[in-house]
């Protein structure tokens, strides 16, 4: 668009000369204006929306989340109390899609689309499974829609995850892990295709 209002200019100035200096000001004030407001700045989401795709085996898993930020913050034990539900992500709750039964834990996950929620604490968290995945944030969360609870020993890592990272990562042909990082802390937890 700026190409555009250039060469506008380029022709407008080029027969203002011959109308005078005035005009020629005035035109140019006029399209630099234009310009200006023809292209906002844009903001980057400050949790932009990420996803996290992998096959293993002949199962698809999908995560669905928004990746906030640490900036600056306490996270764990600050801006995220210990010992209370957080759904594992910005905005919406977090979601895990599989097409294929997992054996997670020695538990069964049967293909399907879940809730991710995890409740942080300093020596172990707890990993939900909640067959509610589409609620915004953990408004909506309820412990009865629980399809598979278990506990993941927190790792801290060297270096700050500055923004929430899931991955998942094939150990061998029908197995794998998946992982959560942000801040200070990264939980892994296996998985079998089943």
């Amino acid at each position: 668009m700026k190409i555009q209002y250039y060469i506008f200019v380029l022709i407008v100035l080029s027969s203002c000369e011959q109308k005078g200096e005035k005009t020629k000001e005035v035109v140019t004030k006029e399209i630099e204006t234009v310009s200006k407001t023809a292209e906002p700045d844009k903001k980057k989401p400050l949790s932009p929306h990420t996803e996290t795709i992998a096959m293993v085996g002949d199962a698809h898993i999908h995560i669905d989340y928004s990746s906030p930020g640490v900036r600056d913050r306490i996270i764990f034990g600050g801006l995220l109390a210990y010992d209370q539900v957080w759904q594992a992500g910005a905005h919406m709750a977090t979601w895990l899609e599989t097409n294929k039964d997992l054996e997670i834990d020695g538990k069964v996950l049967k293909a399907g689309k879940y809730g991710f929620f995890v409740i942080p604490n300093q020596e172990e968290w707890t990993v939900i499974f909640n067959r509610n995945w589409n609620q915004h944030g953990k408004d909506d969360y309820d412990a009865s829609d629980d399809v598979l609870r278990f506990k993941a020993t927190p790792k801290i890592p060297e270096e700050i995850k500055e923004h929430l990272e899931y991955k998942i990562n094939k150990t061998t042909e029908t197995s794998g892990t998946i992982s959560m990082s942000w801040e200070k802390v990264t939980i892994e937890f296996p998985f079998e295709v089943k």
